[in-house]
């Protein structure tokens, strides 16, 4: 230990060097924070320990530098990215065993290792609360098929915050899974052979990881050699909306491990991730399929099977004060360090506001109120009148924003937890300028559709049935609603299990018409979202763009016909292409400035831009 060095400097050193000897990458960044750990690039991130370092501290530090570690070292983005499902349930699965095969090569090779991993499991797991988790949620599914994995590859059982958890699963995963993980042993230090027999695994679970990769392009390869031409194909691409088909641009090279730009910031250490269903019974239709391409008609018209699920619902009423108050804290644990770059620019944000509401006078006039300040030259010259002052009217109309955060599976993890963070700070902000702020949420209740798909099934499954899931609105806070009440409920977008399928459309419907039953003479509608409407259920049925052409619909109706000002934020996903006014982020990192820095241009501008017409 050098001279001026603590010995909790000392300990960050060593973990660092530790983690760069162990990835053999001797150029990795590694920071500290109070968040979950990380790896962006060469960018790592690790849980800041405890000013007072005890043995168990430094333990889950450890355990989590090793795991990124061991993911730098053994993980190749280039064979992950071309074997991972499309599907969100079946990609966290995907994504929380390939995590568990990297930490049981290091376990197996080094006994320090394997320790280190068990205590920060073990501690993950109880913060994330699984000791009191009995019963089967699938929103578990990833973690659970993660633990039991690490147990057979390396005779290690779960930790016991996590015992009870994997206990209930593992009838069902013994009923649906006969093989069980023992396969994966054999493969562990091949990672695509790895891949391959995980996806089996997962078909076995009735989790839909798509078409079987080598037969896809095998096929690709036929049709090439017929007389269709590229165009057709093209357009069949299109219609079918994730078809795997263009062989030669979707396999990456398999030796370069750093080319795929989305696998680059994947989160090293999984966190319990997002569930399908797997109890669904595997019929025809439970595994969704492109749906057939779309008529003129079917274009023209969009609908719900059924609507007597959907539901619009308070987030209070989602969970207990309990789990909520924990939530909150955990939420301000993991963005301590973004809290303070976000309220400086909200602070920047709050002057302007302020000084334009700041009120202003005109002076020397011959009505008004008296102006005291120029009485002492009245007494001093009596000849001269008495002056007058009135106050100039304020440009700054009254106004309410709305915050419309996509609650997607995909939003899972950072993106998600920024989010909150930044509604956080931006609805205290613009409340304490006087500018009432709502915050919306919007997902679905069920994977592949819920009670509305059971409807439909029922009914005999007429065709085009439109939308085929239940709808889930969420209101964090209502614009009503003062910030000290509502802060609280912003923690429950890192629950487990809330986060599923997003059907921007008729979210964005929700949330306008929320706003213009708004007295205010201005209003504001920004949507975060990370990618383009998702739901396997209806997308299975109807055609491929069923969701995407209803979305497109609405916002040219927004931008064209309503006094409504649409701003949207994307997240890795280009939101310009449907949105006039749009930015597109490819860091999460950059959310609460982009949010930030969009409403103070859309105060300064005169007007706000776009059209003024009260919407109809």
């Amino acid at each position: 230990m050098s001279d001026g060095e603590t010995p909790l400097d000392a300990f960050k050193r060593a973990t660092a060097a530790t983690l760069r000897a162990m990835s053999a990458q001797d150029d990795v960044e590694v920071a500290f924070s109070n968040e979950a750990p990380s790896v962006m690039g060469k960018r790592v991130r690790i849980p800041n320990p405890a000013r007072d370092l005890t043995p168990r501290d430094a333990a889950i530090a450890r355990g989590a530098a090793d795991a990124v570690a061991l993911k730098l070292r053994h993980h190749n983005s280039g064979i992950h990215a071309y074997r991972t499902p499309q599907a969100v349930p079946a990609r966290a699965a995907f994504d929380a065993l390939e995590q568990a095969r990297c930490e049981a090569i290091g376990a197996g090779e080094m006994a320090g290792v394997a320790a280190n991993l068990a205590v920060a499991l073990d501690d993950r797991c109880r913060r994330q609360g699984f000791e009191r988790a009995t019963a089967r949620d699938d929103a578990m599914l990833p973690e659970v098929l993660k633990l039991l994995a690490r147990e057979a590859m390396t005779g290690d059982a779960p930790p016991p915050s996590a015992r009870a958890m994997v206990d209930s699963w593992r009838p069902f995963i013994a009923e649906h899974m006969p093989t069980r993980f023992d396969s994966l042993q054999k493969l562990i230090h091949d990672q695509d052979d790895y891949a391959r027999e995980t996806r089996r695994l997962l078909t076995q679970l009735a989790l839909d990881v798509g078409p079987d990769i080598e037969e896809t392009e095998s096929g690709a390869d036929q049709s090439d050699d017929g007389d269709q031409d590229t165009e057709d194909q093209s357009e069949s691409e299109d219609q079918g909306g994730q078809t795997e088909q263009q062989s030669g641009e979707m396999r990456p090279t398999i030796g370069d491990g750093d080319s795929d730009d989305q696998a680059q910031i994947e989160v090293a250490m999984s966190e319990a991730a997002e569930g399908g269903d797997g109890s669904e019974d595997a019929d025809d239709d439970a595994t969704p399929k492109p749906g057939p391409p779309a008529s003129g008609n079917e274009r023209a018209v969009y609908r719900a099977f059924t609507t007597e699920f959907d539901e619009i619902i308070e987030a209070d009423k989602l969970a207990d004060p309990e789990e909520l108050a924990r939530l909150r804290r955990l939420l301000d644990q993991q963005l301590q360090h973004l809290h303070g770059v976000v309220a400086r620019l909200a602070n920047r944000l709050q002057r302007r506001l302020l000084a334009k509401q700041t009120r202003s006078w005109d002076f020397d006039l011959e009505e008004g109120m008296l102006d005291t300040a120029r009485l002492a030259r009245v007494i001093v010259n009596p000849v001269l009148p008495l002056s007058f002052k009135q106050e100039k009217k304020t440009e700054f109309r009254d106004t309410v924003v709305s915050l419309l955060i996509d609650n997607s599976g995909s939003m899972r993890g950072r993106p998600i937890t920024i989010a909150a963070l930044s509604a956080d700070v931006l609805a205290h902000t613009l409340e304490r300028c006087g500018v009432k702020v709502e915050i919306l949420g919007f997902t679905t209740r069920a994977w592949k559709g819920g009670q509305s798909r059971e409807r439909w099934i029922a009914a005999g499954k007429p065709p085009t049935p439109g939308r085929l899931n239940d709808l889930r609105h969420i209101i964090y806070k209502s614009a009503d609603a003062p910030w000290r009440r509502a802060r609280k409920n912003l923690g429950l977008m890192l629950r487990e299990g809330l986060l599923k399928e997003n059907i921007d459309g008729e979210a964005l419907q929700w949330a306008h018409a929320r706003l213009i039953a708004r007295p205010e003479q201005r209003r504001i509608l920004m949507v975060i979202s990370d990618g383009a409407p998702v739901d396997d259920s209806t997308l299975s049925i109807n055609s491929g763009n069923y969701l995407e052409q209803h979305l497109r619909q609405v916002i040219t109706n927004i931008e064209t016909n309503s006094s409504v000002e649409l701003i949207a934020i994307g997240i890795g996903h280009d939101v310009t292409r449907y949105y006039r006014r749009a930015v597109t982020l490819v860091d999460a990192e950059q959310l609460g400035g982009t949010m930030l820095g969009k409403l103070s241009e859309l105060f300064e501008a005169e007007g706000g831009g776009g059209r003024r017409r009260r919407a109809a």
